[in-house]
C-alpha cells in the first residue's frame, strides 16, 4: 500500500477510488444504519419487546434422529433440521401468544 501511496504522490494522484457501499453490503455503515432505522420503526409501531428470546436447535432431538437412517448424520439432511426446527418453533410461539405461558 506504501508503494501506491508513493507512486500516487509522485504523479499528483489521489491512489484508488472511493467506493460507496450499498445499503444491502451488510456490515457497511448504510446497512447498519438502515437496520437501526428499520427497528426504530417496529418500536414506534409495536412498543418495546417484553421478552428477547434465542431458540436454538439440537440435532438429537427424538424427532430428528427418528427420521434419519442409520448411515445418516443430521448434518445430511438440513431440510429436516429446519423443518422440525420451524415446527417447534411455532410451538414456542403459540405457548407465549394463545397459552399465554
Amino acid at each position: 500500500m506504501d508503494h501506491l501511496a508513493n507512486e500516487a504522490e509522485i504523479e499528483s494522484l489521489r491512489p484508488g477510488r472511493v467506493i460507496i457501499l450499498p445499503s444491502s453490503f451488510q456490515g457497511s455503515p448504510r446497512a447498519m444504519q438502515q437496520n437501526y432505522q428499520d427497528a426504530m420503526a417496529i418500536i414506534r409501531k409495536y412498543g418495546k419487546p417484553d421478552l428477547f428470546i434465542t431458540f436454538t436447535c439440537n440435532p438429537t432431538w427424538r424427532e430428528i434422529e427418528e427420521q434419519l437412517f442409520p448411515s445418516q448424520a443430521p448434518s445430511d439432511r438440513p431440510d429436516l433440521i429446519t423443518r422440525i426446527f420451524k415446527l417447534k418453533l411455532n410451538e414456542l410461539i403459540d405457548d407465549i401468544f394463545k397459552k399465554h405461558i
